[in-house]
């Protein structure tokens, strides 16, 4: 029960950051990022509708045919976030002041606080419909991925709202504030790049497990592994540290084996003994 109260309360939070970022920043200044809320913000300077209602009004019919097509797995949740976020948007609007008409700012800092919005409604397991439904939708009745089919239909609205508007410039902008909008969602949802993993295919596996251990006091796993050329059987060593290791470890490696091969990746979210608890 509390978890649930949680991932509620987490949803609302995220819609209304996102409608504040839609008021404070690209509704005003005619920045349309993709999605519904970008068609919303076309109709709105050219005929005055409100933001919300006109994106729940989108948000209906493709929640009705998602269901028929797509089955009842995606349920009333998605419609619950769209009506929260359509309401915060119409309900926020006349409160919400407009800092600046700076195209670039707008699209940055609306980008931003955006994608913060959107990251923590992912994160508590929340949706607002939207052109994710469409993508889905598109994606069910044809051969097309949903990462092509959801670039489509945002690419097809920023364009649209250039068109409508009159100029090439407001279309760009859009592209750079949804841009910055996935980003943002990744980075909230995953958490910064804090930590990396090592992947370390070594002759001296045991020897450099353990200089690890010793002289880091970190963790390390054998992964099992045969090399396609040689045929030949190997563990390679994993482990994952603090970013302020990793030139620690690399001179660990390299003091052991000269030749050895050294894989450093970005660990998003690390959980678990040295690291974070989840939540």
């Amino acid at each position: 029960m509390v978890k649930w109260l949680r991932d509620y309360l987490g949803i609302v939070l995220g819609t209304v950051i996102t409608a504040v970022a839609l008021n404070m920043f690209l509704i005003p200044n005619k920045v349309a990022a993709g999605g519904t809320s970008g068609l919303a913000t076309v109709l709105h300077h050219v005929f005055g509708l409100p933001v919300g209602l006109t994106m729940l009004a989108f948000d209906i019919p493709m929640f009705l045919v998602s269901v028929k097509i797509l089955g009842t797995r995606f349920g009333i949740n998605t419609l619950l976030g769209a009506g929260i976020l359509a309401a915060s948007i119409d309900l926020t609007a006349p409160y919400v002041p407009v800092l600046t008409h700076d195209l670039l700012l707008n699209s940055l800092y609306g980008g931003v606080l955006a994608g913060v919005g959107m990251g923590i409604v992912f994160k508590f397991k929340g949706t607002t419909a939207g052109t994710d439904l469409a993508a889905a939708i598109i994606n069910k009745l044809t051969n097309i991925s949903i990462g092509q089919a959801l670039l489509g239909v945002d690419f097809f609205v920023i364009a649209t709202a250039g068109i409508v508007f009159g100029s090439a410039e407001l279309s760009l902008y859009g592209l750079i504030s949804l841009f910055v909008t996935t980003q943002i969602i990744d980075l909230v949802q995953e958490g910064s790049s804090s930590a990396k993993a090592f992947f370390i295919m070594s002759n001296a596996p045991d020897a450099v497990a353990a200089a690890i251990m010793k002289d880091l006091g970190r963790g390390v796993t054998f992964l099992a592994g045969r090399g396609a050329y040689t045929d030949a059987n190997r563990d390679v060593v994993f482990c994952v540290v603090n970013t302020r290791e990793v030139s620690s470890v690399k001179d660990l490696v390299y003091r052991i084996d000269r030749q050895a091969f050294v894989i450093v990746a970005d660990a998003h979210e690390v959980l678990g003994e040295g690291f974070g608890t989840y939540r």
